[in-house]
C-alpha cells in the first residue's frame, strides 16, 4: 500500500458526489465515476449518493419525522425544524445529512431535464435540506455565511442541446440563469459557495473523443474544486439589501439587472 505524504494528507479533502440518473450505462454514471477515479487518484475522500441505486424516496410526508402525530396538521417546515433539532428524522434523511456534514464540498450530477434537476434530485434537495440544518430560526441568515458555510459546491450537468442554445441569445437563455435555483436558491441560500457550472453540450449521442474532451475539461474543472474563484453572490447581511430582502437602489453597476443583480462586480 502507498502512504500519504504528508502534503498529500494537508491537502484531503471530503468530498460527496449526488448523482441522479436511472441508467448506469449513461453519460451522468460515466461522469461521476469519471469524478469519483479522480478525485480519489488526488487523495481526496469521496462518498457518493447515487440515487436511484439508492431508490430515494422524492417526496416529503409525515413519514420523514417519526414523532409526528397523524391527526394533526403537517406544517412541513416547523415539524421539519422540531424534528431535525430533536434528532428525529426518518434514518434515510439523518443519513445524507451526515454526509453533507462531513463534506468540505458537494457535487450534483443530473442531466438537466425540463431546464431543472430531475425529480429524484429535486427530492433529495427538498427532503435533505431541512429546517434546522439548511435554513431556519436556528441556524445563520441564508444568503450568508450560513448554515453550510465552508462548503464549496458544484454542478456537473449534460444537457442535449447545443451550447450556443444556452448563451445570453440562445433560446434556452443563459446557462447561469437556467441554474440560478440550484446556484443561488439551494447552494448560496445554504451558506455553501457555488463554482461556475460544469456542463456537457449535445449530450444525447456522444462520440468517443468529444467525451475524452469533456473528461479533460471535467478533471481541469475537479482539480480546482477547492482552488477556483466560487460565484461572488451578494452576502443578505453585507449591506447591499434592504429590510425586506431587496437590493438597495444604486448599488449594482448600470446595465445590469436579473440574476446578475445579486452577483457582485469583480475588481
Amino acid at each position: 500500500m502507498i502512504e500519504a505524504t504528508p502534503q498529500q494528507e494537508q491537502q484531503q479533502k471530503k468530498i460527496l458526489v449526488v448523482s441522479a440518473h436511472p441508467e448506469p450505462r449513461s453519460l451522468n454514471a460515466a461522469l461521476t465515476t469519471f469524478a469519483v477515479e479522480h478525485l480519489r487518484a488526488a487523495g481526496h475522500d469521496v462518498r457518493v449518493s447515487d440515487l436511484y441505486a439508492m431508490k430515494w424516496k422524492a417526496t416529503v410526508d409525515a413519514d420523514d419525522f417519526p414523532d409526528h402525530v397523524a391527526d394533526r396538521r403537517l406544517k412541513v417546515m416547523d415539524v421539519s425544524e422540531r424534528a431535525t433539532l430533536a434528532g428525529r428524522l426518518s434514518p434515510d434523511v439523518a443519513a445524507e445529512q451526515e454526509k453533507v456534514r462531513w463534506s468540505d464540498a458537494v457535487i450534483l450530477q443530473f442531466p438537466m431535464w425540463w431546464f431543472s434537476v430531475p425529480a429524484i434530485l429535486k427530492g433529495w434537495i427538498d427532503r435533505v435540506f431541512t429546517s434546522g440544518f439548511g435554513y431556519g430560526k436556528a441556524v445563520p441568515p441564508p444568503y450568508s455565511e450560513g448554515a453550510l458555510a465552508g462548503r464549496r459546491a458544484l454542478v456537473s450537468v449534460t444537457a442535449g442541446a447545443r451550447e450556443w442554445s444556452f448563451s445570453d441569445r440562445g433560446i434556452h437563455g443563459r446557462l447561469t440563469d437556467v441554474l440560478h435555483p440550484v446556484q443561488h436558491g439551494l447552494f448560496w441560500f445554504t451558506g455553501m459557495a457555488p463554482l461556475e457550472p460544469f456542463a456537457v453540450y449535445d449530450a444525447n449521442d456522444l462520440p468517443d473523443e468529444p467525451f475524452e474532451a469533456a473528461k479533460r475539461a471535467y478533471g481541469l474543472r475537479l482539480d480546482g474544486l477547492f482552488t477556483d474563484e466560487p460565484v461572488a453572490f451578494r452576502s443578505l447581511v453585507g449591506g447591499d439589501y434592504d429590510r425586506d430582502m431587496r437590493l438597495l437602489p444604486g448599488v449594482e453597476e448600470p446595465g445590469t439587472g436579473g440574476p446578475d443583480l445579486h452577483v457582485r462586480p469583480r475588481g
